[in-house]
């Protein structure tokens, strides 16, 4: 039975990342980008300009909601996670250098769609029975495109629930015990017949940080993140720098091998990926599994925002998407390629490649710092996730099943910690691929709203 489950989620899979995905998330980006002028690039200054700013400005938030940068780092929670570091290392192993030009190009477009996306849900959020503002891809369907399209909104919920348990939580957790595991056996400190009973410590501890935050509600999330996400962006950016640093002499032809491999990869890497179509795919298809930018879920984040400018805080997600992807996800690749360990291409690889780049040039004392920026990144994904979820599953069943949905969420942390997820990880991923095609076509039909309204800021707002 599990073979058969296997089988057809492979095929659903190959099919939702593949060709489709990316001609309708890069197509439905570039259209934006044109209608919009190309607003991503015309007003990345000033979207930088504003969103810094806002990041040090002290103020308390309104009641049911939290601050702009509290909702932009709940956001980047969810994103910046083990995509960036595993993320990335399979793009290069399968796709080779070129992959990252490829990540480069749809994260440009991406700026523009989540620009978009964040926008429409800050305009068409609501709130709830308990005075929360709740928003995102089903209420900008809901209340942007009329009863006749409540289904696509449904769709967009179900698909956000089922996806969240594995995506957001217990490949997280896995990716924790993992990381900890691989620490602790480097400095001979657990023997390997204890690793079981380590890992259900793991899990508990986990369980009940995740609930004790979550339970909190969305201000509790937001000021866990507002201090968790600069710190561990911080440490790795810090971390990474200190690689290229000592490599320095290797970086032009790091570059060159990216631009070269994306069209024409058998020219870098000796033949082993021959295809330019392999590259784009997995460069495209790991630059928006870690931005999100198409799949809708961070403007659920957005939506909870003290804020009565939705084009402002939509430039936080032009900053989202080049903080994490042209920054980090670069970042990451750098330390791969310039650190001169074996990337090994044509076979599948993860987040131990890029913990042998650092280990590589600094010694293998760092894997105990790369455990804890794997740690920081995978918790505070769970976190964001946990939001999303927890407002997807209120859009169909309402705020009573608030709770018990984050009591449960937290309790899977347990599963993700002590089992195999093989299975799980990649329904996870096809799930969370079909959240885009609800997104994408509430953004593509509601466009023109995003025009009016920024049209409308610029006309009253200084630049």
């Amino acid at each position: 039975m599990l073979t058969i489950i296997e089988n057809i989620n492979t095929i659903v899979n190959d099919f939702i990342w593949g060709v489709p995905a990316m001609v309708c998330i890069i197509g439905v980006g570039l259209y934006l980008s044109i209608r919009t002028h190309f607003i991503q690039i015309r007003k990345f200054g000033y979207a930088i300009r504003i969103t810094i700013g806002r990041m040090f400005r002290k103020k308390e938030a309104s009641d049911g909601a939290i601050t702009p940068f509290q909702a932009a780092c709940t956001a980047l929670a969810a994103t910046v996670g083990t995509g960036n570091i595993a993320g990335v290392a399979g793009a290069i192993a399968l796709g080779g250098p070129g992959a990252v030009f490829w990540m480069w190009v749809s994260a440009a477009l991406g700026m523009c769609t989540k620009f978009c996306e964040v926008t429409l849900a800050v305009h068409f959020r609501e709130k709830n029975e308990h005075g929360d503002w709740v928003g995102g891809p089903m209420y900008y369907i809901k209340n942007g495109l009329g009863k006749h399209w409540q289904w696509l909104a449904f769709l967009f919920s179900t698909f956000g629930v089922l996806t969240v348990f594995g995506t957001g939580n217990a490949t997280q957790v896995n990716t924790i015990t993992t990381a900890i595991d691989s620490a602790l056996q480097n400095y001979n400190l657990v023997a390997v017949a204890q690793l079981p009973m380590v890992n259900l410590v793991i899990g508990i501890i986990i369980a009940l940080l995740v609930g004790s935050i979550l339970l909190g509600g969305v201000k509790r999330i937001g000021k866990v993140t507002e201090k968790l996400v600069p710190f561990m962006a911080v440490f790795y950016v810090i971390l990474a720098l200190g690689v290229i640093f000592l490599n320095i002499g290797r970086i032009p032809t790091v570059f060159i091998s990216i631009v070269e491999g994306a069209f024409n990869p058998s020219a870098v890497t000796g033949g082993i990926l021959g295809s330019m179509f392999v590259s784009m795919k997995k460069g495209v298809s790991r630059g928006i599994f870690s931005n999100e930018a198409g799949l809708g879920t961070g403007s659920i984040a957005h939506a909870t925002a003290d804020t009565k400018k939705p084009v402002k805080q939509g430039f936080f997600g032009i900053f989202e998407v080049f903080a994490d992807t042209i920054v980090i996800c670069t970042l990451t690749a750098l330390v791969i390629l310039c650190s001169g360990i074996d990337v090994g291409y044509g076979a599948a690889a993860g987040a131990e490649l890029t913990i042998n780049g650092f280990v590589s040039t600094y010694g293998s004392w760092v894997s105990i710092f790369t455990a804890v920026a794997l740690c920081c990144f995978a918790f505070s994904t769970i976190l964001g996730w946990g939001l999303y979820g927890a407002r997807c599953i209120e859009f169909i069943l309402g705020a009573k099943v608030i709770k018990p949905f984050m009591v449960v969420y937290s309790a899977v942390a347990i599963i993700g910690a002590t089992m195999d997820l093989g299975l799980l990880w990649s329904i996870a991923d096809t799930f969370n691929g079909l959240m885009a095609i609800p997104n994408l076509i509430a953004v593509f039909l509601l466009s023109g709203t995003v025009l009016k309204l920024v049209k409308e800021y610029f006309e009253t707002e200084p630049q």
